[in-house]
């Protein structure tokens, strides 16, 4: 990316593809309802971020209690939550950095410290959830801490990985714009 500049028609978006990315991974984790499961039979237990189901041993009908009663669910949530926001909106940033044929480097630099802001709300509500729910919700039989908790993960890890991306891009300035005279290492003989 640096050798042929933002310029460059099919690298110039691959920074906003990736932030996109890290937002689709966002919404599985908001949505998805394996943050906890129940690793072998029988499956007696599934949670998301936002209520904790159980089921008796032998089969029946799942019973689900909301995790929002509880301070530190609701911790977990809105911390999480505040995390994804400012994603999407380093995400909507990114695509106005990136459209403008002038980029400003110091708007891109900013980008990236709001998303080491983001992946910082994003690892607090993904350390509140596990260490509260397993020390204040009865568990039964061998459980794991499944998929969409995974993709919480991905998503906070890409967060990190971007953020540094969009800090860094403004030190390679003058090799992205081109204004860096090619050094040739060829010497006659």
């Amino acid at each position: 990316m640096v050798k042929y500049g933002l310029d460059y028609t099919r690298c110039r978006w691959i920074l906003p593809l990736l932030l996109g990315i890290g937002v689709i991974f966002g919404i599985i984790a908001l949505a998805g309802r394996g943050w906890l499961e129940s690793q072998t039979l029988p499956y007696v237990h599934q949670a998301s971020l936002w209520e904790s189901c159980t089921r008796p041993g032998r089969g029946g009908p799942w019973t689900c209690e909301s995790l929002m009663g509880y301070a530190w669910g609701r911790a977990a949530a809105a911390t999480y939550l505040v995390g994804f926001i400012l994603l999407v909106i380093c995400f909507a940033l990114a695509i106005i950095a990136f459209a403008i044929d002038t980029l400003r480097f110091n708007f891109i630099r900013g980008i990236g410290g709001l998303l080491f802001v983001a992946a910082v709300f994003s690892i607090m509500g993904l350390v509140i959830y596990p260490v509260k729910f397993s020390s204040e919700i009865e568990m039964t039989g061998i459980n794991m801490f499944s998929w969409a908790y995974g993709f919480g993960w991905t998503t906070a890890i890409m967060e990190i990985c971007l953020g540094f991306f969009f800090c860094c891009l403004p030190n390679y300035e003058d090799q992205i714009l081109g204004n860096v005279k090619p050094t040739y290492f060829y010497s006659s003989p």
